[in-house]
């Protein structure tokens, strides 16, 4: 709730400032969509929602923290909007899998980038038809960030890619052994519609 209530402050305050624009304050950069998905886990605990947070929350909005694009200082409502949408889902990332054990299942790796790849197209339209710079598409951010080490567009946009889905891969990697000491037990284990107990082999 803290999330959702977060993100429409944000455009509430967008509006009543008069700073609401097509090609600015549209809810597609990937932090605002990893917020929406982050809220609809939280409430659904949907296996890809919840994989789409663990991998945007730790892959992408992380880094967000790391370099904030937030030229306001505390306590100003932008800095406290953005460090608390930022970190939110960050949280809620560490929440799901982490304490509610909601692991990535197989093949959510190669289901999130399909999604992610989805977001990138879209946002490449909405770039055109607006001007816009939604996912950063066109430009860098306006602060010194990681895309600054890939040179400039297109290659920063190819590198990114590249590098989202390593990390995607990596951030899996703690969750396949246990997949597959699961997937190896269910094969040794009786079928599961057995209700056959050690008593009954007596």
């Amino acid at each position: 709730m803290v999330l959702l209530v977060n993100e429409a402050s944000w455009w509430a305050w967008l509006a009543l400032h008069g700073a609401w624009a097509l090609d600015y304050a549209l809810p597609l950069q990937l932090c605002d969509v990893a917020c929406l998905v982050a809220v609809a886990a939280l409430w659904t605990e949907h296996p890809l929602a919840i994989a789409l947070t663990w991998f945007w929350g730790l892959a992408g909005t992380a880094n967000g923290l790391i370099t904030p694009e937030v030229h306001a200082h505390f306590p100003d409502y932008i800095f406290i909007q953005y460090f608390v949408a930022h970190g939110g889902i960050v949280a809620a990332a560490f929440f799901l899998v982490v304490g509610l054990r909601h692991s990535p299942r197989r093949g959510d790796v190669l289901r999130a980038y399909g999604v992610t790849v989805g977001l990138l197209i879209f946002d490449a339209v909405v770039n055109l038809l607006t001007g816009g710079n939604y996912l950063y598409l066109r430009h860098t951010p306006s602060v010194h960030s990681l895309l600054d080490t890939f040179g400039p567009w297109p290659w920063y946009v190819l590198a990114s890619a590249v590098l989202a889905l390593l990390l995607f891969f990596l951030l899996d990697l703690p969750f396949r052994r246990g997949r597959t000491a699961a997937a190896a037990y269910s094969t040794r284990s009786p079928s599961a519609g057995s209700t056959r107990t050690p008593l009954d082999s007596r």
